[in-house]
């Protein structure tokens, strides 16, 4: 029943008892004086073994060029935090530090320490990170440390420490994975177990954190279809605050799977200690904050255990997903800037490439259109100066036509009477055109009406003794099911395989988890939430072996999925299907504090078609440049307009999508808004300014730019200038940009200004 341990632990049991055994070259002669000195021997060593001696350098440090989180093996073998906050300068001095960090207040009782990985139904009243029910209905378990290593990983260090039970065969390893450079840790566990029957895992952390401050203020964000990345900043009180998702699929239309944590004070963009925190999970997740009875901040982040207690087979490996993070003691954007660089360089897919600037025909024609339709607008895109013509919803589908979202959902054949030469007649219309082609797909759902729901109604998730609920008149496939993970893969491969010119997938997602029943799991109905999403993982890892250089946008009935996960398979997402520029604003000011500019895309359209349309391309142009609309309703001036602003972006577009982001006046706090970006080597910039509705006689101050370099000069530019217009062109120092500005802002409601800076 002991803890597995070194083998030169084992081998000193017999190395102090030579009397025991007398050996000769020729016969073995057994001492019975020394058996008495043996057993004894023997419970000492036992007892030392269950008092699982810390081994003598008993701290882990996880480390980067900014932030130090210190774990500490305690006596009884047991795992804690004992430090996270800034680099200690003097590490030794971390030698200190206690796991047990408090008393009670009359200092007669000690309280807990802050273990790194808490078990449920232990001595830990608090929320834990592991809860386990055995094979023989035992619910707890206790942890010990058995033994860590550290490994290099592209752009930083992994730290692998095991824990196991001592009184059941269940192990749990914990992953830290460190950037230095960019200030940025990852987190996440795997549990596995060799007890004789399965086991059920009932809470499913990825990490467990603490932090001591006088105050907390937690900043998350919601929203719901067109309302994408809502903020709610609030203080946080003795007892639990949760943001949660159970939806399944389309996760953020409750809560979106990041935050902000600000100590002692609000979150704020450029001052104060903060930590930005975001998981990697494509599927029901929780964020727990609780604050203990000693006022210390416990934070939690895993799997949401709803409708999910997990049964794991023996010899199975359960890996919880990521928690990534990074602090700062510089506010919110020194944080973000970091998580950035992070994601373009290690997370991202192509994170380091360039996109696809494109036009989608869908807010134009909708399911309405033809192959000589679509030929115009591909020419049309060419005119404009994008790089790719996008084929939205309604392509497909013969026997039920997808013709509206009430058919064809899963009959990924082209629709004969709409594209009577298929996608190949596609192809070579955008090939003459001079644009790329790229297409849309919705492989996760179904349709009832639809010849695949006729020969497959066990491929799709549903009750099976219960009215069916349809939410948009679809149903969601049972990804947890191996043989519809085939079918999924199949819509792409057999694209690519026969259209091996198509260039651009939209992947798009619009229904959540609804009936929820998998036919493929049997008695296991708790595993569905976490085996869909694994489901899809096995589908897009294929996929993205197979066709390692297809760029794919991830897109969910809008912003409903935007996780560090996903986007290991896709390399932008679709912000919100709310287009209206004044909405963009808000969401993409949001949305940029936790992912690349590059990653975020955002199209001009008709919605607030009242806007001038020099707003719009102005707020689409802070992402990934995209139109959607019907261009042939532009004047000749609008389209010149459109070309010039197009050339424009794709000149700046290495700036933008691979520049550091300032965020330098909320809309969240004015009715105006303003972002500069400034490349790597601080020769380029680009300014973008808005004033969305500003009150009358208001006094605008000047935008101070950050990021410049102070003693060089910039020329500043104004452009997306309409014609016979005239703009700011001047040359001023960084020194005074950043201390004096630039009077920019303006009194007009629903306009921008946007300046190129070059270092001269």
């Amino acid at each position: 029943s002991f803890p597995t341990r070194r083998s030169s632990d084992l081998r000193c049991v017999f190395c102090f008892s030579p009397r025991v055994f007398q050996v000769s070259p020729t016969k073995t002669r057994f001492n019975p004086r020394s058996m008495k000195k043996l057993l004894l021997l023997l419970l000492l060593c036992c007892g030392w073994m269950t008092q699982r001696a810390a081994p003598a350098d008993s701290l882990i440090r996880i480390s980067t060029d900014e932030t130090d989180l210190v774990l500490k093996i305690s006596p009884a073998g047991r795992l804690y935090q004992v430090y996270l906050g800034e680099k200690l300068r003097h590490f030794e001095d971390a030698r200190r530090l206690n796991w047990q960090v408090r008393t009670g207040s009359d200092g007669s009782y000690p309280v807990r320490g802050f273990e790194a990985y808490a078990a449920g139904e232990t001595e830990d009243f608090f929320e834990p990170a592991l809860g386990v029910t055995h094979a023989d209905g035992n619910k707890t378990t206790y942890l010990y440390y058995q033994n860590h290593r550290q490994q290099p990983i592209d752009g930083g260090t992994e730290t692998l420490i095991t824990l196991r039970d001592d009184r059941y065969p269940l192990q749990v390893v914990l992953h830290y994975a460190a950037y230095p450079k960019e200030n940025v840790i990852k987190a996440w566990s795997e549990i596995t177990h060799t007890e004789s029957q399965p086991i059920v895992l009932n809470r499913m952390g990825s990490a467990m954190l603490y932090f001591d401050a006088a105050r907390y203020f937690l900043t998350n964000y919601h929203g719901d279809w067109a309302k994408e990345a809502q903020p709610a900043t609030q203080q946080l009180q003795f007892g639990k605050k949760v943001i949660d998702t159970h939806l399944g699929t389309r996760a953020a239309m409750q809560s979106q799977p990041f935050f902000e944590l600000g100590f002692d004070a609000e979150p704020r963009e450029n001052e104060g200690r903060v930590l930005l925190g975001t998981m990697a999970w494509t599927g029901n997740f929780r964020c727990t904050f609780e604050i203990d009875n000693t006022g210390v901040l416990r934070l939690l982040p895993g799997i949401n255990p709803y409708a999910s207690a997990y049964t794991l087979a023996p010899d199975s490996v359960f890996v919880t997903p990521q928690f990534i993070f990074s602090l700062s003691r510089s506010g919110v954007g020194t944080a973000s800037r970091h998580l950035q660089d992070w994601a373009r360089r290690y997370q991202l897919k192509d994170g380091m490439g360039d996109r696809l600037t494109l036009l989608n025909n869908w807010e134009n024609t909708g399911f309405d259109f033809n192959g000589k339709k679509l030929a115009t607008l591909m020419r049309e895109a060419k005119q404009l100066g994008v790089d790719l013509f996008l084929l939205d919803d309604g392509w497909f589908a013969n026997k039920y036509p997808r013709n509206d979202d009430r058919a064809g959902l899963g009959d990924w054949a082209v629709n004969r009477q709409k594209l009577p030469e298929g996608i190949a007649g596609l192809t070579r219309d955008a090939k003459r055109a001079g644009v790329k082609f790229g297409i849309w797909i919705e492989p996760e759902m179904i349709n009832p009406k639809s010849e695949l729901f006729e020969r497959h109604p066990d491929w799709v998730i549903r009750q099976p003794n219960r009215e069916t609920y349809y939410y948009r008149h679809q149903l969601v496939l049972d990804l947890a099911n191996p043989a519809v993970q085939d079918h999924v893969f199949g819509v792409v491969d057999s694209i690519l395989t026969h259209h091996p010119e198509v260039a651009y997938f939209k992947w798009d997602c619009n229904s959540p988890i609804t009936n929820v029943y998998s036919p493929s799991l049997g008695e296991h109905q708790d595993n569905l939430y976490v085996d869909y999403v694994r489901g899809l993982y096995k589908v897009l890892q294929r996929i993205a072996k197979k066709y390692p250089r297809v760029p794919m946008m991830l897109c969910s009935g809008g912003g409903a999925r935007c996780d560090y996960e996903a986007l290991r398979y896709f390399t932008e997402f679709w912000c919100s299907d709310d287009t209206d520029p004044y909405e963009r604003i808000y969401i993409q000011w949001s949305l940029s504090k936790f992912f690349p500019l590059k990653a975020m895309a955002s199209h001009v359209t008709d919605w607030n078609k009242k806007t001038d349309l020099k707003f719009r391309i102005d707020v689409a142009s802070m992402g990934k440049l995209g139109f959607d609309m019907d261009l042939s309703q532009l004047s000749e001036a609008d389209w010149r307009f459109c070309r010039k602003a197009v050339a424009r972006y794709r000149e700046l577009k290495p700036v933008i999508f691979d520049g550091d982001v300032y965020r330098l006046l909320s809309p969240y706090e004015s009715q105006h808004a303003a972002v500069n970006v400034v490349d790597k080597a601080r020769n380029r910039a680009v300014l973008f300014t808005y004033n969305l509705h500003p009150r009358y006689a208001e006094n605008l101050r000047p935008v101070r730019l950050q990021g410049l370099d102070p003693d060089r000069q910039y020329l500043v530019e104004e452009i997306n200038l309409r014609s016979g217009t005239r703009g700011l062109n001047t040359t001023l120092s960084g020194d005074y940009l950043m201390k004096v500005g630039l009077q920019v802002l303006r009194p007009d409601e629903g306009t921008s200004r946007v300046f190129s800076l070059t270092a001269r």
